[in-house]
């Protein structure tokens, strides 16, 4: 369950994650308006929301480059 009550229908692993235990994250669907996030080797622990345009722009921003990871 989220900070604000609601539980995501589904989760939906990264699809950049792999298989070999290395950073998951995961994104909560079916909550109108917000993008839950959540570490999936700890799916009880902390969830963070971001509202769904927030979350595209990051989106975005990583696709173009504009983010990077050291």
């Amino acid at each position: 369950m989220t900070s604000d009550g609601l539980t995501p229908t589904a989760w939906r692993k990264s699809s950049y994650s792999g298989s070999n235990g290395g950073n998951c994250v995961e994104i909560g669907l079916g909550i109108p308006d917000t993008v839950p996030v959540r570490d999936s080797k700890n799916p009880t622990g902390p969830i963070l929301t971001f509202p769904r345009n927030s979350w595209h722009d990051f989106l975005t921003a990583l696709k173009n480059g504009e983010i990077t990871h050291p």
